[in-house]
């Protein structure tokens, strides 16, 4: 049966060293995994089980690319984030067994409407409108385990105009990476072609038109971008 409208190939992401591209299915984002960040977003740091929002796979932005100053917002920030790339999907996926799943590793910035997300928190609505609009979701090329191996440690920092805004080591995660994918699993059934955004460190702020945006994960690609 064919369809009313063709909507075209299905979003991708970069695949450092193949001219492989890696189909995006869904992106799922992880809130409040560093203590630092959650402090700074009013809550306190705790063990509780993570809690997840997503974005759309089209929101993805290639790394280099100008991201555009999002409509209805007067408070756009940046989050650097370690992004995880699922290649084995599964449901109730265990800990030790959840990196068997992981194609590879990417550096994330998961954009945000601040001020629009923090009003839907007070009035107990999702973050939709704050977190997952158009073109929110820069991401570098993904570096495959196959050749790189697990990123489950060193600096994860972004500048903004040559200045350190946000910086942590992947270590001081709440959750780690096997955790997230296990908890995740347990509420959706995981594909290859998902995205995981981590969470992100202390220290997000605004930018503005013309400010350039440079994230830097420890043995992964530097993800530049530029609000225009």
């Amino acid at each position: 049966m064919s369809s009313v409208f063709d909507l075209g190939d299905r979003p991708g992401v970069a695949i450092h060293g193949s001219e492989k591209t890696f189909p995006v299915r869904r992106i799922y984002c992880v809130g409040r995994n560093y203590e630092a960040h959650a402090r700074e977003m009013g809550t306190d740091p705790d063990r509780d089980p993570p809690f997840f929002f997503t974005k759309p796979a089209d929101a993805v932005v290639a790394n280099g690319v100008d991201v555009p100053y999002p409509a209805r917002t007067e408070n756009f920030h940046h989050e650097i984030e370690l992004v995880v790339a699922i290649g084995q999907g599964g449901r109730d996926i265990s800990v030790e067994d959840a990196e068997q799943h992981i194609f590879g590793y990417a550096v994330g910035n998961d954009l945000t409407r601040r001020d629009l997300q923090v009003a839907a928190r007070k009035q107990g609505r999702p973050w939709d409108t704050g977190k997952a609009f158009d073109l929110s979701a820069p991401i570098t090329a993904i570096h495959a385990v196959a050749d790189n191996g697990h990123i489950r440690e060193g600096e994860i920092n972004i500048k903004v105009n040559g200045e350190i805004r946000q910086q942590a080591d992947i270590r001081d995660l709440i959750w780690s990476v096997p955790e997230i994918v296990a908890e995740l699993s347990t509420l959706f059934e995981l594909h290859p072609g998902d995205l995981i955004y981590t969470g992100t460190p202390a220290g997000v702020g605004p930018v503005v038109a013309g400010d350039l945006m440079e994230g830097y994960i420890e043995g992964l690609d530097t993800l530049t971008n530029r609000v225009t």
